[in-house]
């Protein structure tokens, strides 16, 4: 309880002031004329005029607040290491029991748990949100139980944010080696089919005896794959060609070979993602028979500007015959050699559209075709009533890689294309738009080839449920072919037209092995804080996923079918690094976090870190493990002020002087009883005093 006393005047203070003044010229005037009874008289006017100004005695009533002590656990991945969440479990549960039993004390625990964006420990920016409640004068303390890995150490004490001792507790051994492999230099990108350098740094170090600076074993791994590997000496700084194989993320594992002693394999690997870009792809179109959608591919391919398109167009209908030698038949000679024979590999897709056989490429092209097929290329066969007659480009060297077997047939009749059974799981096909509804909501066609399939897929069915699209994969390369040349009517909104540019282009894509449109595949990839697997397949089920943790733990995953054709599962991302995803067959892989993690770029655990700003704050920084690997924890001791919070075997902990009150009760001195006893006895005083 504090007492004071207060003021709450009758009238203003300037009259009571005005009073004081001429009470005290009158008193210093009689006091110098001697005039009997002056100071008595003096007296009762002062009370008078005190009585005014109304004085009070007031009690304040405080409630002392307690000090709050921020214990900050570090769960960071480190911390995992050789038993140091054992050693953290095992200090917090001690602190917590000795900070109850101090009276006084609050504790409150923060935890930092490992964040995906956070590269690095950041256990002052967790401090500074934990405490931002607390008035800086109620801070006791903070005690950190780290590994002393921490990344946003403030300069000053200043920055804290509170006037209190930090003490950091330190989990791990001082006797710790480990080998570190990091990442000095890495592009971001390169083209598909170049070779860009990665740049490394080799280092051992702490504590590793005799094996310190031996040799080291780099093994470098492309999509999960080794692709070499080679020796290197610790201490030295590494360049790495690597070879970009395909468009997309091309991830290359970077791994040195475990020391015996070493405290963690972890960081003996780097992880570096280089988007591969393709060069503008070449597409060789030759149209034959002029058509109503004779220009259909040709703008698709053009409003892109990663396609190179090559086009030429045979303008002379088949049925006009006025003896005009061939190789006079158009107005610039059409290089056949050049492109068929000299220059055929550089193409990614060659398209036929609408092509009747009329001599104009000799046969040992369309050989070279087929070998271009089989070697890695893409054919796309847009046939329409050329494909069933007689001068067919199935009646061609072509014939072993085209898929459909055109039986003579062509079919004239108003239809609407419909998605096959294989078709509604197939990534060209699936979920085009307007597919949903029976019949598809797209416009009629009106022919098709009526042809058999002898290998590949149907993914698309006409009138009868005869084949509209046909894929097929030829050795290393791939062909598709088209049954109706009417897709012009989609581009064209004929009746509200239909979806030919995804299709078209997803066709195109796949074509020229576009990941994303393989029909069997497995993918892993990283949305928000969830891990996503996706297993594409033709079939009717998926096996279940292992997905393995970047420290080493596995995860099983039973895939649900999102849609057909397409099975997905997912589970929390809880670890930066690597994680790869496997069904026995394929295998996905996804880097979560940064490439060169501040979190395993030195993951020994050290007091220097912590020890200055402990320091600037009158706190220590130390260890907790003893000699036999347990915990030792100091004993906490109270203080109210002192210069130093740590001792031999103790921590301090600083005692607060805040309060909150409660209440005031107030008792006015000069009114009621006591002020008129007070004035009556002084005028009674005066009066005798004269009357003497």
């Amino acid at each position: 309880m504090m007492w004071s006393v207060s003021f709450d005047p009758f009238v203003p203070w300037w009259v009571i002031g005005a009073g004081a003044t001429a009470i005290a010229v009158l008193l210093a005037i009689a006091l110098r004329l001697g005039v009997r009874g002056a100071l008595l008289r003096g007296t009762a006017l002062a009370l008078a005029l005190l009585a005014l100004a109304n004085p009070a005695l007031e009690r304040e009533d405080r409630e002392p607040l307690t000090s709050v002590v921020a214990v900050v656990v570090d769960k960071s991945q480190s911390q995992s290491l050789d038993g140091r969440d054992a050693a953290t479990a095992a200090a917090l549960a001690e602190l917590e029991q000795r900070i109850a039993a101090l009276p006084g004390f609050e504790l409150r625990r923060i935890e930092v748990s490992p964040s995906l964006r956070d590269d690095g420990t950041a256990l002052f920016g967790a401090l500074a949100e934990g405490l931002s409640d607390v008035p800086p004068d109620r801070v006791g303390g903070a005690i950190l139980l780290t590994d002393g890995q921490v990344h946003d150490i403030p300069a000053t004490s200043g920055a804290l944010g509170f006037n209190a001792p930090l003490h950091g507790l330190v989990t791990g051994r001082a006797d710790e080696g480990d080998r570190r492999l990091s990442l000095v230099r890495a592009p971001r990108f390169g083209l598909v089919g170049s070779e860009q350098t990665v740049t490394l740094s080799l280092e051992d170090a702490g504590a590793l005896g005799g094996a310190s600076g031996s040799p080291a074993t780099i093994r470098v791994r492309r999509d999960g794959e080794l692709i070499t590997e080679f020796r290197a000496t610790p201490g030295e700084r590494i360049e790495v060609p690597v070879e970009i194989g395909h468009g997309g993320h091309n991830i290359f594992e970077f791994e040195a070979n475990t020391l015996p002693d070493e405290l963690t394999p972890l960081n003996n690997r780097v992880v570096v993602t280089i988007d591969g870009i393709r060069e503008n792809l070449r597409v060789l179109l030759v149209s034959g028979s002029p058509h109503a959608g004779e220009r259909t591919w040709r703008n698709l391919l053009k409003s892109d500007a990663s396609v190179d398109l090559v086009h030429f167009t045979i303008l002379r209908p088949p049925e006009k015959q006025d003896g005009t030698p061939v190789n006079q038949l158009s107005l610039i000679a059409f290089p056949t050699r050049e492109l068929f024979s000299e220059k055929i590999d550089q193409f990614d897709l060659i398209i036929f559209d609408r092509y009747v056989n009329r001599g104009v490429l000799p046969m040992l092209y369309f050989d070279n075709i087929a070998r271009y097929v089989r070697a890695g290329g893409a054919l796309l066969i847009a046939g329409g009533p050329d494909y069933a007659e007689g001068s067919t480009i199935y009646q061609t060297p072509m014939a072993p890689v085209l898929p459909a077997r055109p039986t003579g047939n062509v079919i004239v009749t108003p239809f609407r294309a419909d998605i096959s059974d294989i078709g509604d799981r197939h990534p060209v096909t699936r979920g085009l738009p307007g597919a949903q509804s029976d019949p598809p909501q797209w416009s009629r066609w009106f022919r098709a080839v009526e042809a058999e399939v002898d290998m590949g897929q149907s993914l698309m069915t006409g009138p009868s449920n005869v084949p509209l699209l046909v894929l097929n994969r030829e050795e290393a390369g791939r062909v598709a072919v088209f049954l109706s040349d009417q897709i012009w009517l989609w581009a064209r909104g004929y009746e509200g037209g239909g979806p030919h540019v995804p299709l078209m282009r997803r066709l195109a894509h796949w074509l020229m092995k576009e990941p994303d449109l393989e029909e069997e595949a497995l993918r892993v990839s990283l949305r928000g804080s969830e891990l996503v697997v996706e297993r594409q397949t033709l079939g009717d089920s998926a096996a279940d996923v292992t997905v393995t943790l970047p420290t080493g733990g596995t995860r099983s995953l039973t895939l649900q079918e999102a849609d057909p054709g397409l099975w997905r599962a997912s589970l929390a991302a809880t670890e930066i690094g690597l994680y790869s995803a496997t069904d026995g067959e394929r295998t996905a892989l996804v880097h979560v976090g940064p490439q060169n993690p501040r979190e395993f770029s030195n993951v020994l655990s050290t007091t220097e870190r912590l020890e200055p700003l402990s320091a600037q704050t009158g706190g220590v920084t130390q260890r907790i493990a003893d000699i036999g690997g347990g915990a030792l924890i100091p004993r906490l001791v109270p203080l109210k002020r002192a210069d130093d919070y740590a001792g031999a075997g103790w921590i301090g902990l600083k005692q607060t002087e805040a309060s909150v009150l409660k209440g005031i009760d107030r008792i006015p001195l000069l009114s009621g009883l006591i002020g008129l006893a007070l004035l009556l006895g002084a005028v009674s005083a005066a009066w005798f005093r004269e009357g003497r």
